[in-house]
């Protein structure tokens, strides 16, 4: 049996948008056809009419669901080193705690329209979350390691726990150039050019991180002391964070940059020449909480970067929402058009994910998942917007 879904928009987001559009699916939610209103006479069943806009599912390309239990708990605009070290405090707790607040944020992300993940794991607690989720999950074991000399350990536990998430989507991917060794990250290296192994790494989130890469001074010298780890092994680079990294990283993957609210001109123009698949992530409201600052989104514009959108986690962030997050730029950026972000929250993600070939578009064959934002002024946002999942 065929379902008719209709709109004052249907934005299919690998075409045009289309007025008055109609979309046609099966029982299974497989999409058949996107028609114009000029053939509604064609269609022979009810067709449900709704006032709003219709876009595909929204795809997430980063979270850290298993900090769904901080939620509320962390103070806001403390910078990311206090953030860190509070994340660090308040962290550990009771797995069935966790595991509850895992389920009730999968739960959420799907009613807010969510019908796949970038998810980092530390652990393999999300794991049995994920397998009985109606959300597409890729894990990112994230590696976590700034002193060189345990690199070997880090990098030998993060193949196993990959073993231990099979045969989920899954890739080892380094935390943040601050946390992560040269040496594991040439562990890293070397692994991504034998196996596919897709990248996400948290990228220019402070201006702490610039200051260490720079000329080795700043606030994580006091939270390295803080965690009695010495760095006398670092040397300045003189340079940004992520040109730092950059060798460290595979020509052989797809890299998604992470937050990027510190990146320069200059830090865009090496990396558009470099030989790397880059990708960027935007995370509006994390960056809000925690450093009260957006990243410089129309220099990423000029240089025609992939853009994706993430939520990051609960302890950074008040909801699980894309569309909260597309708000907050339309807020801060009012002359970006929907049109174009919309591609960010859906078609980017799936591409960077692998999984276009199903979401992230309103075309013949896929399964996207339909959403309806209304209250909306034409075919625009506007701040009492909201998400209905359609199906």
């Amino acid at each position: 049996m065929l379902r008719y879904f209709s709109a004052d928009y249907v934005f299919p987001v690998s075409s045009e948008p289309v007025r008055k559009g109609i979309v046609i699916l099966n029982e299974s939610g497989e999409i058949i056809e996107v028609l114009d209103s000029n053939h509604i006479h064609s269609i022979t069943g009810p067709i449900e009419h709704h006032q709003g806009i219709i876009v595909p599912g929204f795809i997430n390309s980063h979270c850290h669901l298993e900090l769904s239990h901080l939620k509320g708990k962390l103070p806001k605009g403390t910078g990311l080193v206090s953030f860190v070290k509070a994340v660090i405090s308040e962290r550990s707790m009771q797995d069935e705690v966790v595991l509850i607040a895992m389920k009730a944020s999968d739960d959420l992300m799907f009613k807010n329209g969510i019908v796949a993940v970038g998810d980092i794991s530390n652990n393999h607690l999300s794991k049995g979350v994920k397998q009985t989720s109606k959300i597409f999950y890729h894990t990112f074991l994230e590696l976590l390691g700034f002193d060189p000399s345990k690199a070997d350990i880090v990098f030998n536990r993060a193949i196993k726990l990959k073993s231990d998430f099979l045969p989920l989507p899954v890739s080892i991917v380094p935390h943040a150039p601050y946390s992560v060794s040269e040496k594991l990250f040439g562990l890293l290296r070397d692994y991504s050019e034998r196996h596919d192994n897709l990248c996400s790494i948290h990228n220019q989130e402070s201006r702490a991180e610039t200051d260490l890469f720079m000329n080795k001074t700043g606030d994580f010298l006091d939270f390295y002391k803080s965690i009695n780890l010495p760095v006398d092994f670092f040397k300045s680079r003189y340079l940004s964070s992520v040109r730092s990294i950059l060798p460290f990283l595979s020509s052989k993957q797809k890299i998604l940059l992470v937050h990027n609210t510190y990146t320069t001109q200059d830090d865009l123009a090496q990396l558009f020449e470099s030989d790397k698949e880059i990708v960027f992530c935007f995370c509006p409201n994390a960056n809000l909480y925690i450093e009260g600052r957006l990243p410089e989104i129309h220099r990423f514009m000029d240089y025609d970067f992939k853009i994706t959108i993430g939520t990051d986690s609960l302890a950074s962030n008040d909801q699980l929402c894309i569309l909260s997050e597309l708000k907050t730029i339309r807020q801060h950026f009012p002359d970006l058009c929907f049109a174009d972000t919309i591609r960010w929250a859906t078609i980017h993600g799936a591409q960077f994910l692998g999984i276009d070939n199903q979401f992230g578009s309103i075309e013949k064959g896929k399964s996207p998942g339909l959403n309806l934002i209304e209250n909306v002024k034409g075919a625009e946002l506007t701040k009492f917007s909201t998400i209905k999942k359609l199906i």
